[in-house]
């Protein structure tokens, strides 16, 4: 086969979607946006995305824990945390007053509709997980998340040290 027919062959739908059937970065964003979905469609008519779920269980954990540090615990952008916070401070879910140490920080906290909420999603939560995971044998479970753990630590660490140029 000749270079033109390889380059052809190569850009066929076929050989693409073979491509991204081997893409991580594909598949981590398709499994994500199935699990997002599974996510809504078990919430019901609650609209608690599960970036907002993420946010309300971190919180719940770590009450006072100023956006910056709220950052670092869910992997959320600065400036998408930023908007989920406000959507959330708008439907009652949080509260967030400055921060004694620095006045320009904000501490978040659950709010009591925060608190009701959560309860609500965690057992939905819950059964997603445990939907996601069904998709693998139980011999296989634990060792997916350790794995997903790692490249998610590994990829957070490149992410946040880029190679000199």
């Amino acid at each position: 086969m000749n270079m033109q027919a390889m380059a052809k062959d190569s850009q066929s739908p076929q050989a693409s979607s073979n491509e991204l059937d081997r893409s991580p970065i594909h598949l981590l964003h398709r499994a994500g946006q199935c699990a997002a979905d599974i996510f809504q469609v078990e919430m019901g008519l609650d609209d608690l995305t599960p970036r907002q779920y993420a946010v309300l269980l971190t919180v719940s954990q770590n009450e006072g824990l100023s956006q910056t540090q709220l950052v670092e615990k869910t992997g959320i952008d600065r400036s998408t945390l930023a908007d989920i916070v406000r959507r959330m401070l708008k439907k009652g879910l949080l509260s967030r007053r400055r921060t004694r140490e620095d006045a320009r920080a904000y501490a978040v906290r659950l709010t009591d509709d925060g608190w009701k909420s959560l309860r609500t999603a965690d057992p939905v939560a819950r059964r997603v997980d445990e939907r996601i995971l069904s998709a693998l044998p139980a011999a296989q479970r634990e060792r997916f998340l350790t794995d997903l753990g790692t490249i998610v630590t590994a990829l957070g660490k490149i992410r946040d040290n880029p190679p000199a140029e």
